[in-house]
């Protein structure tokens, strides 16, 4: 089952974010720029934007990932707004 996080708020707007093999989101500090994302695979998407305030870019992530991930099957994109300006998303 595939499942997509749709920021709406990002450059390109509705840019997708897969959720499918995740293995880990995390940030370097409670200010940071950006959030990463880490997949089985060792790829990694990136998601740059102003600086955070208390994790607050990381922690909407996260719990959209969460929120996501529990709707049915068909629903395979989540729309979520982040809490800052989206300057970049991107997959490597």
């Amino acid at each position: 089952m595939e499942k997509f996080l749709k920021v709406t708020n990002a450059p390109i707007t509705n840019e997708l974010i897969s959720l499918n093999g995740v293995k880990s989101i995390g940030t370097a500090t409670a200010t940071a720029t950006t959030v990463v994302i880490k997949y089985m695979d060792g790829t990694a998407t990136t998601v740059t934007t102003a600086a955070q305030v208390a994790h607050d870019v990381y922690s909407a992530i996260l719990d959209a990932t969460e929120s996501a991930l529990v709707t049915s099957w068909t629903r395979p994109m989540f729309s979520v707004k982040l809490p800052k300006a989206v300057t970049g998303i991107v997959n490597a």
